[in-house]
């Protein structure tokens, strides 16, 4: 059974797209079958993947048109798009009964052919946010290395225990990690022992570099490992992916335990 992991933050370019599809490729180069799904409107993960006009997307999927059909990137790797159509879903599903669980009801048939579904989400926390939420049993929080991208995680935290209390008692905090990190810089050391001390044990030792290589790959539509795999920001992924895989793993040791 898959371990269903969302990328989430109300604040955009944080780097929430290139880690679902970085970790997902690192996953995958693990010996991993992954699921990619794309439940952003602007559809950034699609069009980095170079998968766009499908008419197997996340949109018409949650219409109730078609079922999640995945898109294979690479052998262990597939993908669910996203499109622009998807920005009228806050309203059009909302007085659909039952609305928070569309996205988990439409994963549930798909979880025994993957070991990892990880979810790109949008910048906001509205009902895609919180059907990706519904439906995971994690939530890992990439932050910039800067002090306003710390004043919206307060209110994801919120959003977070509210769908633990009343839609998803499995949901917990997977980590918090920072990306664009330049160790040179005084604010980004700062903002960095700030968040240590706040998130302690939830904190990612990985801090992923800002790297040049990360905003390229995607032009070439390509992960980080197949566009420069010798960059920061390959052996940064490969970090995450490598600590992603330890804590989950502690996981399956402890609910085997129970």
């Amino acid at each position: 059974m898959s371990r269903i992991i969302s990328v989430a933050n109300n604040k955009g370019g944080v780097g929430k797209t290139t880690t679902v599809i970085n970790l997902g490729a690192g996953l995958q180069r693990q010996g991993k079958r992954v699921l990619l799904i794309d439940s952003d409107p602007q559809a950034n993960m699609s069009q980095s993947l170079r998968i766009i006009n499908q008419d197997r997307n996340i949109y018409r999927a949650m219409k109730g048109e078609t079922p999640l059909d995945p898109v294979e990137i690479l052998p262990g790797l597939d993908a669910i798009p996203s499109t622009l159509d998807l920005s009228g879903a806050e309203i059009e599903l909302a007085t659909e009964p039952g609305r928070e669980y569309i996205l988990k009801e439409l994963i549930e048939p798909l979880r025994n052919r993957y070991n990892y579904i990880l979810i790109d989400t949008p910048p906001s926390l509205g009902i895609l946010t919180v059907n990706a939420l519904t439906a995971s049993q994690e939530v890992i929080i990439p932050l910039q290395a800067e002090y306003l991208a710390t004043q919206g995680l307060t209110r994801l935290l919120e959003i977070v225990g509210k769908i633990q209390k009343r839609l998803n008692k499995d949901l917990s905090i997977g980590g918090v990690f920072m990306t664009q990190y330049d160790s040179r810089k005084i604010l980004n050391r700062e903002v960095a022992e700030f968040i240590k001390t706040n998130f302690g044990e939830d904190l990612f030792k990985t801090r992923v570099r800002d790297n040049i290589a990360l905003a390229e790959a995607p032009a070439q539509g390509l992960d980080i490992f197949r566009y420069s795999p010798k960059s920061n920001g390959a052996q940064d992924y490969q970090a995450l992916t490598r600590e992603i895989l330890s804590k989950n793993g502690k996981h399956s040791n402890k609910r085997q335990s129970q």
